[in-house]
C-alpha cells in the first residue's frame, strides 16, 4: 500500500506517500519551477525521482490531472496545465495541515489535562487517607468553634448550656483575646469572641456549631 512506502531514514507518516508526492509536484509547479504547458516528468522518472513504484506515481499523477493541474495522456506524457490551480491546491492543502497541527495540539493537551486530573485525583485520595489516619492515630486533637457576636448564649455557663450532654463534647480549653483557660470549669461563662477548644468524635462537630450558632443562623438552617 501507498502508506507503508518508507521515507527517507525509514519514516513513515499518516500521508498515503501518492499524496505527498502530488502535492510536492504542485508546490514546485506554484513556485514557478514550471511554467504553463511544459512537459514534465513520466511515469516511470517520477517513479525514480521520488523512489516509489509506478502505480504510486501514477496515482500521484492522476490527482493533478483531475485537479486541472496538469494533463496527461499516453503518449504525450504529462503537461502544466495551470499554475493558478496548482497555488491553490497548495494553499488548500496548507490550510488543512494547520488545521491537523490545531487537531493534533489540542488532543495532546486535552490527554496533558486528564494526566494531570488523574494526578490531582490521586493526590487528594492520599490526603484524605492519610487525614483519616491521622485523626485516628492523634484522637486529642481538639476541635474548634468561635463564639459569634450574636450568639445568644454568650454571657451562660457551660453547666447552663448543659454542654456535654447536648454536644458530646468536652471543652478542653477556652481562648480569649491571647490567653488560654486550659480545663475550663462547668462554671466559666462564655463571651461574644471567645473559641472554644474540645475534643469529641465527628458528629459532635454539628452539635457544637447548631448550639453556639446565632439565632438567626438557626431560624435560617430550620427554614423559619
Amino acid at each position: 500500500m501507498d502508506t507503508s512506502e518508507r521515507r527517507g531514514g525509514g519514516v513513515r507518516t499518516d500521508t498515503p506517500r501518492y499524496l505527498e508526492i502530488a502535492q510536492d509536484v504542485a508546490a514546485k509547479i506554484a513556485e514557478g519551477s514550471y511554467r504553463t504547458g511544459e512537459r514534465i516528468y513520466a511515469r516511470s522518472a517520477l517513479a525514480s525521482q521520488y523512489g516509489v513504484s509506478s502505480e504510486t506515481a501514477r496515482r500521484a499523477i492522476c490527482i493533478l490531472d483531475d485537479l486541472g493541474i496538469v494533463s496527461a495522456s499516453r503518449g504525450s506524457g504529462v503537461t502544466i496545465a495551470s499554475v493558478e490551480k496548482a497555488v491553490a491546491y497548495v494553499r488548500q492543502f496548507r490550510d488543512f495541515s494547520s488545521l491537523g497541527d490545531l487537531h493534533r495540539q489540542l488532543e495532546e493537551r486535552i490527554r496533558r489535562q486528564e494526566a494531570e486530573m488523574r494526578q490531582i485525583g490521586e493526590l487528594l485520595e492520599q490526603l484524605v487517607a492519610k487525614t483519616g489516619r491521622f485523626r485516628a492515630t492523634n484522637p486529642f486533637v481538639p476541635f474548634r468553634c468561635r463564639v459569634d457576636e450574636a450568639c445568644p448564649h454568650a454571657g451562660k455557663t457551660l453547666q447552663d448550656l448543659n454542654f456535654w450532654h447536648n454536644t458530646e463534647a468536652t471543652v478542653v480549653a477556652i481562648g480569649r483575646g491571647e490567653a488560654l483557660f486550659l480545663s475550663p470549669g462547668p462554671y466559666m461563662t462564655l463571651k461574644a469572641g471567645d473559641v472554644l477548644y474540645y475534643l469529641g468524635a465527628d458528629p459532635c462537630v454539628d452539635r457544637v456549631e447548631r448550639l453556639l450558632a446565632p439565632q438567626e443562623a438557626l431560624a435560617n438552617a430550620d427554614g423559619v
